[in-house]
């Protein structure tokens, strides 16, 4: 009686355990999709806000655990401006090369070179100069040259951009100080002596500065080159250029 009993009893309990899980809605796994958006969200949102290194921290989190999510290519953009906003610029550069790099065809790409122009002309900035209003060109532009050369790449191949107006305007800005670069350097070689050396900076100037204020300087270093170093011929030529589109200028030969 007690084994019938007891079997009747097991059979219950089992059929009502059953009927318990049945009756359960079964648990779905957590997407990582959603936890990736997730995680990009909050990044994204400090990003905006203006922490930088901490947004960093965050994309950097994103990126590791998700390298080839959905949003992953957003995540090395994002990176790239956190960076470049951080100060961080040689790693900004290196972020914006291997994105290059690795993705030849994006088409986020003119941002990316609108990025490393930025980000190479900022290299080149120094705050304490500016602060006592030393003229920035008379430095070595290496950064600056790059950065001109990144934004005539974003011009070249995207002249429809949305950053193609902006990296314009900043190519003309590039070409004043390169042209007062060379300028200074003139100057030096012509205190110096080096005569000739300055008179060739002036030409460089002519030839590849058309444009820029900075001509008529450079056609009068070529005037004075010119004349110390006995060449008349050459300097009769450089000053009928000068008068001839400078004609109020006051220098004599």
């Amino acid at each position: 009686m007690n084994t019938k009993f007891s079997t009747i009893l097991l059979v219950v309990v089992m059929a009502v355990t059953l009927s318990a899980c049945a009756g359960k809605t079964k648990r779905e796994p957590i997407s990582t999709t959603q936890n990736a958006q997730a995680m990009y969200a909050e990044a994204k949102q400090v990003l905006d806000s203006g922490l930088f290194n901490r947004a960093i921290e965050l994309l950097q989190g994103v990126e590791s655990r998700y390298p080839f999510g959905p949003m992953a290519r957003q995540v090395q953009l994002d990176l790239i401006y956190a960076y470049y906003s951080a100060n961080n610029l040689p790693q900004a550069l290196a972020n914006i090369d291997r994105f290059i790099r690795l993705n030849p065809n994006h088409p986020d790409l003119d941002y990316v070179y609108y990025m490393r122009g930025l980000t190479n002309l900022k290299a080149d900035e120094n705050a304490f100069q500016s602060f006592f209003g030393i003229d920035q060109a008379d430095r070595d532009l290496a950064s600056t040259r790059q950065a001109f050369d990144d934004f005539r790449i974003l011009l070249t191949r995207y002249p429809d951009s949305k950053y193609s107006a902006d990296a314009r305007g900043r190519m003309q800005h590039i070409r004043e100080t390169l042209a007062r670069h060379e300028l200074l350097i003139a100057d030096y070689y012509m205190r110096r002596g080096a005569y000739l050396a300055a008179a060739n900076r002036g030409k460089y100037v002519v030839e590849f500065f058309r444009e820029s204020p900075q001509v008529e300087q450079a056609l009068e270093l070529m005037v004075q080159g010119y004349d110390k170093l006995g060449l008349v011929k050459l300097r009769d030529d450089a000053y009928a250029v000068l008068k001839l589109n400078y004609p109020a200028n006051n220098t004599r030969i």
